[in-house]
């Protein structure tokens, strides 16, 4: 494994403090699971609705990298239900709350309940761009062939 990245992790006034921080179930996984912080609540999620789910927690992700949220494969193929921005990207300049939008696709009302968990948070490096106007472009064997171009399978 690469060496660990710190991020620093506070508590939203009023978050579940015996909720877990994020945290990885395996050795080998590259997502921190995140869990739904509802004051012990739940939260139905219909068919098609929208929600943003708050985590009662924010981060402090450092300079240079990026943690993008991303669905748990359980919940979209048990439920339907995932993220509709996937993966959303949480900037290191960020330090509001982090909340996880999710989304039913489902036929079937889902249950949010309370410390569930809900996404899982990769950290990564971000490599930034120079943008450059250019005359042309160098030509390949693709060209300007748009999606479905390189075949079917």
């Amino acid at each position: 494994m690469a060496g660990a990245v710190t991020i620093l992790v506070l508590r939203e006034p009023g978050a579940d403090a015996a909720l877990p921080l994020p945290e990885y179930q395996t050795a080998g996984s590259a997502g921190a699971d995140l869990r739904a912080d509802l004051g012990g609540d739940s939260l139905e999620l219909a068919p098609g609705q929208i929600r943003l789910v708050p985590t009662g927690l924010r981060v402090q992700i450092p300079e240079g990298y990026e943690m993008q949220i991303r669905p748990r494969s359980s919940l979209a193929l048990k439920h339907g239900v995932t993220l509709p921005n996937t993966p959303g990207t949480i900037d290191s300049d960020y330090r509001g709350p982090l909340g996880v939008i999710m989304i039913n696709l489902g036929a079937e009302a889902y249950t949010i309940h309370h410390g569930e968990r809900i996404a899982q948070a990769v950290v990564t490096p971000v490599t930034r761009a120079a943008w450059v106007m250019a005359e042309t472009l160098d030509d390949t064997a693709r060209g300007a062939g748009g999606f479905g171009s390189t075949g079917r399978g």
